[in-house]
C-alpha cells in the first residue's frame, strides 16, 4: 500500500495575497507546512499539488528547494488535481493537507495513517481540532468516485461528498480534550490569521517545528493572541448546496454504490 501526502496550494488568494510565501520566522508559510509533512510517519511521498498557472511557479521553486515532489494540475478543480496527482504517483491513499495550515497536527496525521493501515477506510476525518489543524485520509478509489459525482452536482467542496457513511466506509477520530478547540482559528485566510500565526512562530525557536499541543498551551496562557483573529469566521458551503448534495444522494444511492464497486475492482 502506497500512501502520499498531497499539499494543495495556489497563490490566487484575494483576501491575503501571496500568503503561502509570507514569512514565519525565517521560513515561508508553505515551508512550515512542508516541514511538518516530512515528519508524518508511514508515508511514501510528500507532493506539492499546485496548478499549471505560471503564477504558481514560485511554489514549485519552494518544493524543489525543500526536496519534495510537485505536481501541476487543474487551476480550479482541486479534486481533479488530487486525483490526477494520486494516479501519477501510483498512490493507494492520500493524506490531504492544504498549504495554508502551518500548524496542522502531526500527531493526528499519524493517527490517520495508522487508521488507513489497519482499517483501510474510504475516508478518515478528525473531529474537534482547531480550524486549520486537521488532515484527511482518502482512498484514491473513493476519490475517483467522488470526482465522477462532483461533475453531476458541480461543487469542489468534497467533504460533504464523501462523508456519507451510508455509502462509503468513513472513520471519524474524535480528538482528546487537550486538543479539542474547534472554534480556534489556526489557518491563514485573513490578515488577522497571519498576524496570529506570526506571533506564535515568533515566540518559538526559529528552526523548531512547534508541537500543536505546545502551541495550544501557549495560547491558553496568552489569550490576547487568540483575540487577534477572533472576529473572523470560517466560510462553508451554503445551505442550498448542502441540500443539493443530500438530494443527489437520496436519489442516486444505488448509482453511487455501483460506481464505487466498479472503481474498487
Amino acid at each position: 500500500m502506497k500512501v502520499g501526502v498531497l499539499i494543495t496550494a495556489r497563490l490566487k488568494s484575494s483576501r491575503l495575497p501571496l500568503k503561502l510565501l509570507l514569512d514565519l520566522k525565517g521560513r515561508t508559510l508553505l515551508e512550515r507546512v512542508i516541514d511538518r509533512c516530512k515528519i508524518i510517519s508511514g508515508v511514501d511521498e510528500v507532493v506539492l499539488c499546485t496548478s499549471v498557472n505560471q503564477q504558481d511557479r514560485s511554489l514549485v521553486d519552494v518544493a524543489v528547494s525543500n526536496d519534495i515532489y510537485y505536481y501541476l494540475g487543474s487551476e480550479e478543480d482541486v479534486l481533479q488535481r488530487l486525483q490526477d496527482a494520486s494516479r501519477f504517483f501510483g498512490l493507494d491513499y492520500i493524506i490531504s493537507i492544504t498549504g495554508e495550515n502551518p500548524l496542522f497536527s502531526i500527531y493526528h496525521a499519524n493517527q490517520v495513517v495508522n487508521s488507513i493501515m489497519t482499517d483501510k477506510p474510504d475516508f478518515v476525518m478528525l473531529k474537534g481540532l482547531p480550524i486549520g489543524c486537521a488532515v484527511y485520509g482518502l482512498r484514491t478509489k473513493a476519490l475517483e468516485v467522488v470526482c465522477e459525482i462532483k461533475k453531476e452536482i458541480d461543487t469542489e467542496i468534497w467533504g460533504p461528498l464523501i462523508n456519507r457513511p451510508e455509502i462509503f466506509n468513513v472513520r471519524e477520530i474524535e480528538v482528546s480534550k487537550p486538543y479539542y478547540w474547534p472554534e480556534l482559528r489556526l489557518t491563514s485566510d485573513y490578515e488577522e490569521d497571519y498576524m496570529l500565526l506570526h506571533r506564535v512562530f515568533s515566540d518559538f525557536i526559529a528552526d523548531d517545528v512547534p508541537n500543536l499541543l505546545e502551541v495550544l498551551d501557549y495560547l491558553r496562557i496568552n489569550p490576547e493572541v487568540v483575540d487577534i483573529n477572533r472576529m473572523r469566521e470560517q466560510a462553508g458551503l451554503s445551505k442550498e448546496v448542502l441540500e443539493r448534495i443530500d438530494n443527489f444522494y437520496s436519489e442516486k444511492v444505488e448509482f453511487v454504490v455501483e460506481r464505487l464497486k466498479k472503481f474498487s475492482e
